[in-house]
This record gives structure tokens, C-alpha cells and sequence, in this order.
């Protein structure tokens, strides 16, 4: 019955016409518009922090230069 986010949100919408009123719709997607965009701008910031701490550990621990095989350093 309630397979697809269509139909909760079908239902989530009857409800607070039921309980709320239609005056409290706009307000509830508002909100719900509020909560996605920070939503994503939290997973920015630890996307962004992530990239910068694997970025940094990369350059700290990569210092080593390759020097020729073994082989080349007996000759």
C-alpha cells in the first residue's frame, strides 16, 4: 500500500489537512525545505573535510621517492 514516497507523501499531506489545517501546509514544506538544505550542506562540510584530511595524510605520508628497483642500487 505505501510502497512509493508518493503515496506517504499523500499521506502526510491528508493528515495535516486533517489535523492542521491546509494554512500549515506551505509551513510544513518550508520546513521540510529547510531540513534537506542543511541537510546537504552538512554532507558538503564532511565531504569537503574528508577530501582535505585524505589530501593531507597523502602528501605527509607519500615522501619517499622511488629510487630504482634493487636490482639498479647493486650496480
Amino acid at each position: 500500500m505505501f510502497g512509493s514516497i508518493n503515496d506517504w507523501i499523500i499521506v502526510i499531506v491528508v493528515a495535516v489537512i486533517l489535523f492542521g489545517g491546509a494554512s500549515k501546509i506551505p509551513e510544513l514544506f518550508r520546513n521540510l525545505g529547510r531540513a534537506v538544505g542543511e541537510f546537504k550542506r552538512g554532507q558538503l562540510e564532511i565531504q569537503k573535510e574528508l577530501d582535505r584530511e585524505l589530501k593531507s595524510g597523502y602528501d605527509t605520508s607519500n615522501t619517499t621517492v622511488n629510487q630504482g628497483s634493487p636490482q639498479e642500487k647493486r650496480e
